[in-house]
């Protein structure tokens, strides 16, 4: 057991330089490559899959600006169906006003003319009362005058 001991001990001294290049080249491919490696593969995540995601950020921001557009455009369009609605209502409330105003006047209108048509109905009644007294006069003497000249003859 002394010699495999002692083969043991000489393997491990022999492998120790070995292990020191191996440590050394171990170094020297963590510094010139693995790290430049690993920098250029961050870069080409970054340009590709980072660009993916952002593109990604930028489409639910898009879609989020665009959700933010549309419900101010629906309040915009029910501010104005609101503004129409006001002055539709406006409009039938003057519309309303002005016929009743004209059935007013009209109405205005209609009694002056019923008081103007029986105010001439009335002279025109007079007119006749006394037209009808000359008339009948006249009538009388026109009858009466053959009648009263047969009668001195």
């Amino acid at each position: 057991m002394d010699e495999t001991v002692r083969q043991i001990g000489e393997l491990l001294l022999g492998s120790v330089p070995t292990i020191i290049y191996m440590l050394l080249l171990w170094g020297a491919y963590a510094a010139l490559v693995h790290r430049p490696l690993m920098r250029v593969l961050k870069e080409r995540h970054d340009k590709t899959e980072g660009a993916i995601e952002k593109a990604r950020a930028d489409v639910a921001a898009a879609a989020a600006r665009t959700s933010e557009y549309e419900q101010r455009l629906r309040e915009a369009r029910s501010a104005v169906f609101k503004a129409q609605e006001a002055r539709r209502q406006r409009v039938a409330q003057l519309r309303a006003d002005a016929v009743a105003q004209a059935k007013g006047k009209a109405h205005a209108q209609i009694e002056q003319a019923r008081q103007a048509i029986e105010s001439d109905k009335q002279s025109a009644q007079a007119n006749l009362q006394a037209d009808s007294g000359r008339l009948a006069a006249e009538i009388i003497r026109t009858v009466l005058k053959p009648v009263a000249a047969e009668a001195g003859q």
